[in-house]
């Protein structure tokens, strides 16, 4: 559904500010080794609830960064409200969700780039062939 310019605004006001929390206070959430991204936010309609979709980078396992966010929800909540209160008129209810789109586009580049260097092995100049064919007559000669 196609969000109106005042829950775009308010999205992005909550992705700036949101994002600049994780890069001052999430080394203490989830520690030092999770990248964190913000990378959308969506808000409902009546500007109450924010989804927010966060990219996790350089950990096995990005649910469990993503229940650090669950469990410390109340207190990102607040720093959130401190930095935007004046900007909006009620703090948002915040939902964390995974966005890995980043993940999915770069396995569909793997298997692009797998295809490539298969067709490069299948396809051969005609030379190429004849030369394969030859030296595997001599081996086959020589044994």
């Amino acid at each position: 559904m196609k969000q109106t310019k005042k829950q775009r605004q308010v999205g992005n006001i909550i992705q700036f500010d949101f994002s600049t929390i994780l890069q001052q206070e999430g080394s203490f959430i989830y520690g030092t080794e999770a990248l964190v991204t913000v990378t959308n936010v969506r808000m409902s309609a009546d500007l109450g609830i924010a989804y927010i979709y966060v990219s996790v980078y350089n950990v096995p396992y990005k649910q469990e960064v993503v229940k650090e966010l669950w469990e410390n929800l109340s207190y990102l909540r607040g720093l959130l409200g401190k930095r935007i209160r004046k900007q909006v008129r009620r703090i948002p209810m915040i939902k964390f969700y995974i966005d890995d789109t980043l993940d999915e586009k770069d396995h569909i580049d793997n298997l692009f780039t797998q295809l490539r260097s298969k067709e490069h092995t299948k396809t051969r100049s005609m030379k190429e062939v004849m030369d394969a064919r030859k030296a595997l007559e001599n081996n086959q000669e020589e044994e």
